[in-house]
């Protein structure tokens, strides 16, 4: 098995109005878009990993998304190194994305943890992390994790 994450399904209200951040966002850091003329409410991104992010315009959306409500609150996805991830910070806000936590750049996630929180305009959270500084705490719980408040 060469990833335990197949792959990974975010419904949007609009596809074409969610695609341009993603597209920059997930292509920035590696992934590659695999376009599927037949499946126009529909967008694809592949990791060399093998995993894949889908992105898909549902008629049974129901509503916005929430990241403060039960179910997914954000992605949390590598980025090659702490220079990647400060240009990454520089050119999010050109492409759909703003910055969360910037007062505490690059520690938001604690003083062991390196990354970037991003949230886009239908507020998808993306959090860009820098291998390397995190590890597991004496009771197991991953050490350094962003508090609850977002």
């Amino acid at each position: 098995m060469t990833s335990a994450v197949h792959h990974i399904e975010l419904w949007t209200s609009d596809v074409e109005a969610a695609q341009g951040s993603f597209d920059w966002l997930l292509t920035s850091i590696g992934w590659v878009a695999v376009p599927d003329p037949d499946w126009p409410a529909g967008r694809i991104w592949q990791h060399a990993g093998g995993v894949y992010l889908v992105l898909e315009q549902s008629p049974d959306v129901t509503g916005p998304h929430d990241r403060l409500r039960a179910g997914l609150n954000h992605l949390a996805l590598r980025v090659a190194d702490r220079r990647q991830l400060d240009d990454l910070r520089v050119q999010c806000v050109h492409h759909g994305w703003s910055e969360l936590f910037a007062e505490r750049y690059p520690h938001a996630g604690g003083p062991r943890h390196t990354a970037l929180f991003l949230h886009n305009a239908e507020g998808f959270e993306v959090e860009l992390v820098v291998d390397g500084g995190a590890s597991l705490d004496g009771d197991g719980e991953p050490a350094g994790r962003a508090d609850s408040t977002g």
